[in-house]
């Protein structure tokens, strides 16, 4: 069971916004082997979801209030440790950040853009597709959308 926490930017600790930072470094960058700029200014106006595994951070979101980047309100940098997968945390970190978003922003769609091989996935959890797969830094994604 994961120790679930929600912060805007500013309320993260240095020590919570470098465990944050390096696990998305660790899996978009090193495992994926994708050389991107991972800090793209959109976290600064973010609330950040934080699963703690004891001391180490297990899974993490980021939430986006409607009208910032999309129409709707989003879910992104949707990330678990390569180091505690394969233990439900994936779901849970999903359906706690689609909670997460209504309590915060009110009822509404939900859009991400989802890695493609994880499509399956995002539709268990009630997304379902609304555009074209598209290449964002040599992997395809795909829009999607929770009604």
């Amino acid at each position: 069971m994961l120790n679930w926490t929600i912060k805007k930017f500013e309320e993260l600790t240095p020590f919570e916004l470098y465990a944050l930072l390096r696990l998305r470094s660790e899996v978009f960058v090193v495992e994926q082997n994708c050389v991107f700029l991972d800090m793209d200014n959109k976290d600064q106006f973010s609330h950040h979801i934080l699963g703690w595994d004891g001391a180490i951070l297990a899974a993490s979101t980021r939430l986006i209030a409607p009208g910032k980047v999309y129409k709707e309100m989003s879910i992104g940098r949707v990330v678990t440790s390569p180091a505690r997968r394969n233990a439900g945390y994936g779901k849970a970190l999903m359906l706690f950040s689609i909670d997460a978003c209504y309590r915060l922003f009110g009822e509404g769609p939900i859009r991400i853009g989802a890695q493609l091989y994880l499509k399956k996935f995002y539709e268990s959890l009630g997304f379902i597709v609304c555009g074209d797969v598209y290449d964002e830094d040599g992997i395809d994604h795909v829009e999607m959308i929770r009604p």
